[in-house]
């Protein structure tokens, strides 16, 4: 099972978007575990649970470069989630993108 943990300031917003996402990737039958949490425990977090990808809301977008190159060592591929797919909460179109990334990441 893959883990996709989303990231934001608080973790609360992003809870909605990482359930829908759930939801959509369980209605395709997809395997995979995804979370939400507060960028403060980012380190804590990946640390412990080891996951395979790292989305961080678009509230935090600024700590992308920071971010992708903290897991670049442990192969941990990190994106950005549209903002405007994030305001619709389009969690099919988020979750398509993220395996896109993943798979892209995976490739190389």
């Amino acid at each position: 099972m893959k883990k996709i943990y989303l990231f934001c300031s608080a973790g609360m917003s992003t809870s909605l978007v990482a359930a829908r996402m759930q939801a959509a990737a369980d209605a395709h039958k997809l395997p995979l575990d995804i979370q939400a949490f507060p960028i403060a425990s980012m380190d804590t977090t990946v640390a412990e649970t080891n996951p395979d990808m790292i989305l961080l809301g678009p509230q935090v977008k600024f700590k992308f470069d920071e971010t992708k190159d903290k897991y670049a060592d442990q192969g941990i591929p990190v994106s950005v989630i549209d903002a405007k797919d994030y305001g619709n909460v389009d969690a099919e179109r988020i979750l398509k993108r993220a395996l896109l990334d993943l798979k892209e990441s995976r490739g190389k």
